[in-house]
């Protein structure tokens, strides 16, 4: 069933609506990113997952709102925003900054009763690893400088300086958000974690993507890509070959037990 509440939320984008899939898939941008980031995800899956993705405030349509610059904060929103789509079980894919978020709205999910099927983090170090890094302090130029070096902003864009100013006050707030982002030890997660990255990603190295496998107490996969930060861009259908093949084997087994247990998880 499509909730109406969520496709009137400014905070979901519902491109190709799936009623009768069995999961959702929850996907939070990178920084400076937005949900159209996700259209081709939805396209591909759909309709055996209904895909859902985030619009965080400040950017595109949502221009005007005041940006967050804090996960915490932002965790709580988004996850107030997805309560009443949760009908369905639901996983959750974030992609750098939005790995990290997607972890705290797992923790939150969890807190609640709802066990996600899988979380899957891309492009992000595990949340204890933590860089000291500065880049939302620099001036425009060095922010600039920092999504050339990434390679996931359209250069059109950045070589656009109308179209740059109106992006960068997200940018920053995003950059603000997860290079100020601090773990705050808690219980492990219930769901598994699926970490991808690139094998020349210069915010992720195999010792960081690993420590994913220390925040859940479920399965643990790590997958390496050829490629940069951005990896996902040329390995898209082995990045959506990752999702199916998780979220429908973890929803076999779960429909494959007994009826309180699944309760139990997605109550």
């Amino acid at each position: 069933m499509t909730d109406t509440n969520v496709d009137t939320s400014p905070w979901i984008r519902r491109f190709h609506p799936a009623p009768d899939a069995g999961a959702l898939l929850v996907c939070l941008p990178h920084a400076g990113g937005s949900a159209p980031f996700f259209f081709p995800v939805s396209r591909a899956l759909s309709p055996s997952v209904d895909v859902l993705a985030v619009q965080y405030p400040g950017r595109q349509d949502r221009r005007g709102e005041r940006c967050v610059d804090d996960l915490g904060e932002l965790a709580d929103l988004v996850t107030r925003e997805l309560r009443p789509a949760l009908d369905r079980p639901v996983a959750l894919f974030g992609h750098s900054m939005g790995a990290t978020l997607a972890f705290e709205v797992a923790r939150r999910l969890e807190a609640e009763g709802t066990v996600p099927l899988a979380l899957f983090a891309s492009g992000r170090r595990a949340p204890s690893r933590h860089r000291e890094e500065r880049v939302h302090l620099t001036d425009d130029a060095g922010l600039v400088a920092d999504l050339k070096r990434l390679s996931g902003t359209d250069a059109q864009v950045l070589g656009d300086d109308e179209m740059l100013q109106a992006i960068l006050p997200a940018v920053r707030s995003d950059y603000k958000a997860a290079e100020t982002y601090r773990y705050r030890p808690g219980p492990r997660l219930s769901c598994p974690v699926v970490a991808l990255t690139g094998d020349a990603d210069p915010h992720v190295t195999m010792a960081e993507a690993e420590a994913w496998g220390e925040h859940t107490d479920a399965a643990f996969t790590l997958r390496v890509f050829p490629g940069g930060h951005f990896y996902l861009s040329s390995h898209a259908a082995a990045v959506m070959r990752e999702i199916t093949d998780h979220i429908s084997g973890r929803a076999a087994r779960l429909d494959a037990r007994p009826r309180q247990d699944v309760r139990r998880e997605h109550q």
